[in-house]
């Protein structure tokens, strides 16, 4: 369930005051749509740098979000925008991130985004697991896999993004190609297989128009979808079927319905192959 979004000038005046300690004074504020999990959402700007804040209640059900981005941060160099500094007080916890141009990434069948996003991948699948608390992907999937024994396919030692949604990639055409896409949104943060996000990244190229066949293409152009059995990536579609399913129940909009029937198109075509 998405988290209800509200505007910065609704921060208590303590709050944005110890924001402006880091940015200075504030001259331009835009909300921003994208991002299901954060209360605070917005790009600010002032006579010193311009930030992306994202921010919770420090009581709120996931406020633990907010921790595990500002813990995995330090470790995502040329791979998400950088954390420049964290606000914990008068009961908000607010990142201040590098405020990164480009575009959000489209997945559409022949985009030019679609090579910059498995670069990235590929990037990341070559980043070592940093050794913080991370959730593992086995315990995620645990109420979803079709059978137990499944679950010993998502285990690893891997860091993991597992919501590679196109929001979630930026381009940036002005890069040197090839090092263009940068991941935003680590609150999902994983320990895994290393195949598990070119999975993931399956999923929402089949919602983005990709017949299974095609998205499992791009999906080889990330090395580690080559280690991946294919029961395990069976195992996974079926398990991602699950989830999408109870998620769509839940909250029927458009997005979740898409993606559920992305999920359950890849699950009928893995029992095909």
């Amino acid at each position: 369930m998405a988290t209800i979004r509200i505007g910065l000038d609704r921060l208590p005046p303590a709050a944005r005051a110890a924001v402006e300690e880091h940015t200075g004074a504030l001259l331009r504020v835009e909300e921003t749509a994208e991002g299901y999990n954060s209360e605070i959402a917005a790009r600010v700007t002032s006579a010193t740098g311009t930030w992306h804040i994202k921010g919770l209640r420090t009581d709120h059900p996931r406020a633990w979000t907010q921790r595990r981005e500002a813990a995995v941060a330090p470790f995502l160099t040329g791979l998400a925008p950088a954390l420049r500094w964290r606000v914990e007080t008068h009961g908000w916890d607010l990142l201040g991130f590098e405020a990164l141009g480009g575009h959000h990434a489209d997945y559409a069948p022949g985009s030019p985004d679609l090579p910059e996003t498995a670069a990235l991948l590929r990037r990341l699948g070559e980043t070592l697991c940093p050794g913080i608390e991370l959730r593992h992907a086995e315990q995620r999937l645990e109420r979803y896999a079709a059978y137990p024994d499944d679950l010993r396919f998502f285990a690893g030692n891997h860091l993991l993004h597992t919501d590679p949604n196109n929001t979630n990639v930026l381009i940036d055409d002005h890069a040197p190609q090839g090092d263009r896409a940068r991941l935003v949104d680590w609150a999902w943060a994983t320990r895994g297989a290393a195949w598990l996000d070119a999975g993931y990244w399956v999923i929402w190229l089949i919602a983005a128009g990709h017949a299974p066949a095609s998205a499992e293409r791009w999906a080889t152009e990330i090395p580690s979808w080559h280690t991946a059995p294919a029961e395990g990536v069976t195992a996974f579609a079926a398990a991602n079927a699950n989830v999408w399913s109870e998620i769509s129940a839940a909250d029927p909009d458009p997005w979740t319905l898409r993606l559920a029937t992305a999920a359950t198109t890849w699950y009928e075509h893995r029992r095909t192959v």
